[in-house]
């Protein structure tokens, strides 16, 4: 069934490319960039259509459209972007003819409504977005932040269907997938660790991201190796202008960013620009004397570089190279020091050809990633991955529409050692390497968008293929109402030893998939070695009025292969992974309204969330059945240099498993030898069999902010920020010493004082 199935999606993306390449020699068309007339840096998910017909296009991360097939005639070229003055240019096309354009659109102070509204939704219509969320730095900065610096790590948390496990040591879970599950990427790398120990931050600088891609469920071909969810973020080329840049500093941390061109920018010539970023925590130091009743003081430390240089011609053909290195550093002194260092270093490169009607780019690129944690009392645990990726993507454009292809080869190295509860050693050194290729196809058939793709994945080590057909639709029953949906199916090779029963653990171990032999939970031998996992979501939009965007997502997912560690390994030839299957169901709701001057934003997610290891049925630890998250910003004054923001988050408790008693807990590393009768034990625990069984209170918090901005010039900006997390001080458990039951607690109320000078 799975080959019929390759064999008929294959024929039939074949066959209309043939069609398509027949009937547009018949026609002509236009394709070029939109570009920021200020740095001309080029304008994402801009809209550019031709009046008085169905055919446009919207621009893609780099600014590129491509409108193809169109009739010959004279037309009006009309192009729109949020916050930007409309473009209407006269354009006549030529039967056989592509031509090339760069257009530039200025900055609006006070940008129409209408023109906001016109792009959104064009792009909603042609576009199938199903659990897809895009935004930028601009919306990024209309919610509070913790020390005044808008911050990915943080807006991320109030997209429905993610739950994060807390501000200490927490990680990000998307409708029910685990941390491991969840694809991060920057600029096309693979990032295995974006979230600080602290985790209010992440190792993206959101000063220079360009776009963000949430992808929650049912994402297309062209992303694989993750069975839950995606997140790729693309940062921005430098100012091919002037040099610029920006200083900050607040109780947390202090950061720099500084760009510009390599050489004197030219119209119409080839250009070369560079963006350098660090940013350096210090909130381990300052915690004591700003924040004194935060008695165990917030022991966590960061440092992070990135560097980017590109170079672009005269066509829009462009090459980048770039690099980062992230530190991360949490000290418990007397429990546990946790560090770990990622690296990473690559090259993409774009080539728009200037007849043809497609557009291809490829990228290539090393990261690895290192992580050592040193207990008291316990053996030390390592881990480490570190591989290349190879990616080449092509894009042949069609009326209403567009193919993409191509072909993925990477290979890494994961090391790790690790020892359980008992004492047994678990470790790894293996090499791997993966090949994938994919195709998908998106075509406006009137009010329908289709979008299917089919993805073929192999995995080298495990000599195992995994062919994945997914499918996206979108039916635009009329102007300000759609109906999508989105299935498929996804695996993933990766696997680690942070267990879904674990609440608070800060060593994450990558891991390959096992080649040694696996046991499904009815005893019989499992045929894959593989986590696997089908999706099926249904979508409404819906706009009531001009500025307001309804979503609701219902969803189910299937994880029908979960391979995690065997933590109930009690004898040395017992087997080191145990595998489950899980499920997760529920239903996401996001109503967002945007003008000038108002940002409000309404999530709410109720989920749940299942595991069956054979035995029982239980929940894991960040199954959170219902999630609130209520945003606001106002921003005024004669110029909007004044703005306040708020956000509400109000959270179930989080699972966990009962204490149901105590013993003594003797070390029988002597065997015989020991003398059970003079030695002192250690206070061992005996937990409830019914997993997770126990929850813990409502979480909830209140976030405020305050900004005002002085323009100096025509160049610099001043930027003060008053800001209050946790505002009413609410003591959110954290966890709990089940021995002598002492309480921790999340952050406390911590008021923060920020500026920021750009240039």
């Amino acid at each position: 069934m799975k080959k019929l199935l390759l064999v008929f999606c294959t024929t039939f993306v074949l066959c209309f490319s043939v069609t398509q390449v027949y009937a547009q020699k018949q026609n002509g068309g236009v394709k070029g960039f939109i570009l920021n007339d200020k740095n001309a840096e080029p304008l994402p998910f801009a809209t550019v259509l031709l009046a008085g017909t169905t055919n446009g296009s919207v621009t893609d991360v780099n600014g590129f459209f491509n409108i193809v097939n169109a009739q010959p005639g004279s037309y009006k070229l009309v192009v729109k972007y949020i916050g930007y003055t409309s473009d209407t240019s006269d354009i006549t096309i030529v039967a056989g003819v592509t031509q090339n354009i760069k257009i530039k659109l200025k900055e609006e102070e006070s940008f129409l409504t209408e023109i906001k509204i016109d792009a959104k939704r064009q792009e909603r219509k042609t576009q199938t977005q199903v659990s897809t969320i895009s935004f930028n730095t601009k919306t990024i900065d209309k919610i509070p932040t913790i020390g005044g610096e808008p911050e990915l790590a943080q807006f991320l948390q109030i997209i429905p269907g993610i739950v994060f496990t807390g501000d200490q040591g927490g990680q990000m879970y998307v409708r029910g997938g685990s941390a491991i599950n969840t694809l991060f990427l920057l600029d096309g790398m693979p990032v295995y660790n974006p979230f600080h120990s602290i985790g209010l931050y992440s190792v993206y600088e959101t000063e220079i991201i360009k776009n963000v891609d949430v992808l929650t469920g049912g994402f297309p071909a062209e992303y694989g190796n993750r069975t839950s969810a995606v997140i790729d973020v693309t940062t921005r080329d430098g100012n091919k202008k002037q040099i610029s840049g920006k200083v900050s500093g607040n109780p947390f941390m202090a950061k720099a960013i500084v760009e510009g061109p390599l050489w004197k920018y030219k119209e119409d010539k080839g250009i070369g620009t560079f963006i350098i970023t660090g940013k350096y925590s210090y909130i381990d130091k300052t915690a004591k004397g700003i924040y004194p009743w935060v008695s165990a003081g917030i022991p966590y430390s960061f440092q992070d570089i990135y560097a980017k240089s590109t170079f672009s011609t005269k066509s829009g053909s462009k090459l980048e190279l770039f690099g980062f290195n992230f530190r991360d550093r949490a000290n418990f002194i007397n429990i546990a020091d946790t560090r770990w260092n990622a690296f990473g270093v690559g090259a993409n490169f774009v080539l728009v050809p200037v007849k043809g009607k497609f557009f291809f780019n490829t990228t290539f690129n090393y990261s690895s990633y290192k992580l050592n944690q040193t207990e008291q009392d316990s053996k030390p645990r390592n881990t480490s991955i570190g591989g290349f990726n190879l990616a080449m993507n092509f894009t042949y454009y069609v009326k209403n529409g567009d193919i993409k292809y191509g072909i993925q080869v990477t290979g890494y190295k994961t090391v790790m050692e690790f020892y359980n509860g008992l004492g047994y050693k678990i470790d790894q050194n293996q090499n791997t390497t993966e090949f994938a290729a994919y195709a998908k196809y998106r075509k406006n058939f009137g009010k329908l968008v289709f979008e299917p793709s089919i993805r073929i994945q192999y995995y080298g080590s495990l000599g195992e293929f995994s062919p994945e057909p997914r499918l996206r639709l979108k039916y635009n029953v009329h102007d300000k109402f759609r109906i999508k949906m989105a299935t498929g199916m996804y695996s993933q090779n990766f696997i680690s030893t942070k267990s879904d029963r674990d609440v608070v653990n800060l060593f994450n171990g990558f891991l390959s998939g096992p080649e040694d032999q696996l046991t499904k939970i009815n005893g019989q031998e499992a045929k894959s070695k593989l986590q696997k996992a089908i999706h099926a979501i249904v979508g409404f939009e819906y706009e009531p009025l001009n500025n307001l965007t309804i979503n609701l997502e219902p969803y189910f997912i299937y994880n029908t292969q979960l391979i995690n560690i065997n933590r109930n390994k009690l004898f040395q030839n017992d087997p080191n992974y145990m595998i489950e299957k899980g499920y997760s169901y529920g239903v996401d709701f996001l109503a967002k309204y945007e003008s000038k001057r108002l940002f409000v934003w309404l999530g709410y997610s109720l989920a749940w969330v299942k595991r069956n290891d054979g035995t029982q049925i239980y929940p894991p630890h960040f199954d959170r059945r219902h999630n609130v998250n209520v945003s606001a910003s106002y921003s005024f004054g004669k110029k909007l240099n004044w703005e306040v923001s708020a956000r509400f988050n109000l959270g179930s408790g989080f699972p966990f498993t009962r204490t149901s008693g105590f013993y003594e807990d003797l070390q029988l590393d002597q065997g015989i030898s020991n003398n059970v009768y003079g030695e002192n034990g250690n206070v061992g625990i005996m937990y409830e069999t019914k997993l997770n069984n126990g929850r813990l209170p409502i979480y909830h918090r209140l976030d405020l902010g305050v900004k005002k901005k002085w323009q100096v010039g025509k160049r610099i900006l001043i930027e003060l920020n008053v800001g209050v997390s946790n505002v009413y001080n609410r003591n959110n458990l954290f966890y709990i010493n089940r021995v002598s039951q002492e309480k921790i607690y999340q952050l406390p109320i911590l008021p923060s004082l920020g500026f920021s000078f750009k240039f």
